[in-house]
């Protein structure tokens, strides 16, 4: 079982491909990266921060702890790049089921069912 991207999404930006930042230097925002089985016609979403370094300095104190976990760091905005790492990245994880698929890509992003649990 393959894992293909089907789409980059921000309820922040209307649109990705041709967002510029008020300051190159420092932005945030969240992208919803959606992911699913290749060939077939569904997806969940695997969130994350897009942010510079500054951005992080400006929005956390001195003393946090930040372990890194579901964050793009970008020097600069650069939407064909962002696609370009994220497409690769994705398209190259095959497991033998989406559960697996979806736990590699949490690393990324969280995933939107990391904490569901089926009642029994």
């Amino acid at each position: 079982m393959k894992a293909e991207l089907k789409g980059l999404h921000s309820p922040d930006i209307d649109n990705l491909e041709n967002y510029k930042p008020l300051d190159d230097n420092n932005f945030g925002f969240l992208l919803q990266v959606l992911v699913g089985i290749k060939g077939e016609n569904s997806e969940e979403s695997f969130d994350a921060i897009v942010c510079t370094p500054k951005w992080i300095e400006l929005n956390y104190n001195k003393n946090d702890v930040i372990l890194g976990e579901n964050f793009i760091i970008m020097f600069q905005y650069n939407y064909k790049k962002l696609f370009n790492i994220i497409s690769d990245l994705i398209n190259n994880i095959e497991e033998e089921n989406w559960d697996r698929i979806a736990n590699k890509l949490d690393r990324i992003g969280k995933w939107e069912f990391r904490e569901y649990y089926e009642p029994k």
